[in-house]
């Protein structure tokens, strides 16, 4: 392979992978749907589910980002009524996964009083979107 050859697929690389961190930067921490999951209160160790709505952290221990979301979602969860927030540890739980489809961490899910899985957010959650979603529930 001539040198030219070599510093243009070098290039092309290098161009391809910052498009695609700057397509899952923008995408970290928007709000997804939450699918037709249904979480069980028990898988994280609690008897029932908040008066309005729950929101459920995934983290595992090795998590970079797992302790800013706990201390944001918690001071969030303060400020609001009816609200309480989980979170469940996936380095312990690793079928938890599997069955809610986590596939990163920090996960964050707002769950109805029902179970049902309203919102879904990866990464860290904006704010707004927070209220966005708890305001559907």
């Amino acid at each position: 392979m001539s040198p030219a050859v070599a510093l243009l697929v070098a290039a092309a690389l290098l161009v391809l992978a910052g498009t695609i961190g700057v397509v899952l930067r923008l995408l970290d921490g928007r709000r997804r749907g939450g699918g037709h999951l249904r979480f069980d209160p028990n898988d994280a160790g609690v008897s029932r589910l908040g008066a309005r709505a729950t929101v459920v952290q995934f983290s595992t221990e090795m998590c970079t980002r797992c302790p800013q979301v706990r201390r944001m979602l918690s001071s969030y969860v303060a400020e609001s009524e009816g609200l309480d927030h989980v979170e469940v540890d996936l380095t312990h739980r690793p079928d938890l996964s599997a069955r809610y489809k986590v596939m990163q961490t920090p996960t964050t899910f707002i769950v109805d009083g029902s179970g049902a899985v309203r919102a879904r957010f990866h990464g860290v959650p904006h704010r707004h979107a927070l209220n966005d979603a708890l305001a559907t529930v």
